[in-house]
């Protein structure tokens, strides 16, 4: 079975008692970032979890409408299981369910190896990769979403929370009338997330918390927790909170930034370089001229769904083109002012639909297939972007950008075979399935006139 250290839990099931904690809820990150997993009582926790806790392996591929999709190893495999044994360090109080813990799970195949379709799992792989260099990756992730309340009369049955324009950059109840946004922000904060500040956002109902940065494992499972906490919060107020990239034809669509940088085994920052013109790393330019290489591929992960693709285009602040920038925000990778140990990169390419793990990973594998093949990027862009003229454009469509994911060796090499298949079967049922579904687009189109 796994190399799963048991030592640990008789003392985290007292620590558990000791807390008032009654029911732990081991959880983790299918293909498409929702959080599966069991409650598990704590008075068996150590018992329980010991020989670790069985799944069907297939629930990494269920859709959001409960429909399985077959992989290599799944449903035409008899429906196999996968193991999950629990990460003792990520366990943790949830503030607003008294008696509740969380924890994240590890997930195994039946036999002890790693299960490889394991979205913390391909994370995991990829730093390792860093550690093999005497690199230790720091990401910041930073995301966006929206706010519905109920409404019954219109066609989803749901409208934006404090509809209102202007509130960019905005506090208080000016944009946020019942205080949603401080209520989360409040909660957050004692959930282990190390959040730091939180506003509303360009568009009505929408909001952006800002989370600290820390290694790259520790930061995907952070911005795993956050977008189910935050879509359970909104829950308890009978509201609707959707990472949807962009969920409305007259507003502008959610991201999913990271901020990336690089220490040593010291922890001395790596990006930084007092005597370049532009103050950055050989280290640093070679991770921007890797993730430049990849962007096609990447995509397939920082931007997963059909909806994705919507969001991009001229003048949306969402990038368009394969190209990066000095403090520019038209740029998909930005490199924001900040020198000395604060260098870093900003990838503005993601949505905030993309598995955490999943986008972080991607990144980082572009990043050190630069740093090893030594790749320089291309000129900086200066001035306002989005001339198609001046850059390769980003793929336009999920169909492109899976077959750029396919087609990039070098990536599905460091994300694994295994990954790759999945994902690959998952996001091309859903095309699919969007191919053969009739749209309100359509009838409105077409019903009345033809």
């Amino acid at each position: 079975m796994s190399h799963f250290d048991t030592s640990g839990l008789p003392g985290a099931q007292d620590r558990l008692s000791a807390d008032g904690i009654d029911v732990v809820r081991l959880g983790y990150s299918d293909i498409i970032g929702v959080d599966r997993g069991r409650d598990v009582l704590a008075s068996h926790f150590a018992r329980t979890v010991g020989g670790g806790v069985a799944f069907c392996k297939s629930v990494y591929a269920t859709t959001p409408l409960g429909g399985v999709v077959d992989f290599d190893g799944g449903i035409s495999a008899g429906l196999p299981d996968i193991i999950a044994f629990p990460d003792l360090s990520t366990l943790q109080p949830v503030p607003w369910e008294p008696g509740v813990a969380h924890c994240i799970g590890d997930l195994y195949n039946a036999d002890g190896t790693p299960s490889e379709e394991s979205p913390r799992n391909v994370l995991r792989k990829i730093v390792g990769q860093f550690k093999e260099l005497g690199l230790t990756p720091i990401v910041g992730p930073e995301l966006e979403f929206y706010v519905l309340e109920q409404d019954p009369g219109s066609a989803t049955g749901w409208k934006r929370y404090g509809e209102s324009s202007g509130h960019v950059y905005t506090t208080g109840r000016k944009g946020d009338p019942e205080n949603t946004l401080l209520d989360a922000l409040r909660h957050l904060g004692n959930y282990g997330l190390d959040v730091v500040a939180a506003n509303h956002e360009f568009c009505s109902g929408q909001y952006e918390i800002n989370m600290w940065h820390s290694d790259a494992l520790d930061a995907g499972d952070r911005a795993h927790r956050f977008k189910d906490a935050v879509k359970e919060l909104a829950r308890r107020r009978g509201q609707l909170a959707t990472f949807m990239p962009k969920p409305f034809n007259d507003e502008g669509g959610s991201g999913f930034h990271l901020h990336f940088s690089a220490v040593d085994a010291d922890g001395t920052p790596l990006f930084y370089d007092a005597n370049a013109e532009d103050g950055l790393s050989e280290l640093a330019r070679h991770a921007i001229g890797g993730i430049i290489a990849h962007a096609p591929a990447i995509a397939a992960v920082a931007n997963p769904t059909i909806n994705s693709y919507k969001r991009f285009g001229p003048d949306t602040l969402a990038p368009w083109l394969i190209d990066w920038g000095l403090d520019n925000r038209s740029a998909m990778l930005r490199v924001p002012p900040e020198r000395g140990g604060a260098t870093r990169l900003e990838l503005r390419l993601g949505d905030a639909s993309a598995n955490s793990y999943l986008a972080i990973a991607g990144m980082l594998a572009g990043a050190i297939l630069g740093i090893r093949n030594k790749t320089e990027p291309p000129e900086a862009l200066v001035g306002y972007g989005y001339d198609p003229e001046r850059s390769e454009m980003l793929p336009q469509s999920l169909d492109e950008a899976l077959d750029a994911l396919e087609k990039d060796k070098e990536i599905g090499e460091l994300l694994g075979a295994p990954f790759i298949s999945t994902f690959l079967a998952y996001k091309r049922d859903e095309i699919q399935r969007f191919r053969s579904a009739v749209t309100d687009w359509e009838f409105r189109e077409y019903a009345t006139h033809i």
